[in-house]
């Protein structure tokens, strides 16, 4: 869910969100896989598909921590109100 709303806001560069939506399909067929008992969980098989999900997280938290968000489409128009203050001067 994370990567579908992340490549339709466009708030991270498109190759994360993509790493992210095949990485999840390929490790849950993996554990799927595993649950089935078609390959053993410490194998060669489940250790590929676990990489690009792994790569997506990683990736994602550095991209986040270095650049972060881009500005979104939606609120870039949008301008910030200034800030009035409640105390108004009164005079004796």
């Amino acid at each position: 869910m994370l990567g579908t709303l992340l490549y339709r806001s466009r708030l991270v560069p498109r190759v994360l969100p993509v790493l992210g939506l095949i990485g999840a399909p390929l490790l849950l067929a993996s554990n799927i896989g595993v649950l089935f008992g078609l390959w053993e969980r410490v194998s060669v098989l489940p250790g590929l598909a676990a990489v690009p999900i792994a790569a997506w997280e990683f990736s994602l938290g550095v991209c986040l921590t270095v650049k972060g968000f881009r500005a979104s489409p939606i609120t870039t128009g949008m301008v910030t109100p200034s800030p009035r203050s409640s105390y108004q001067e009164t005079t004796v």
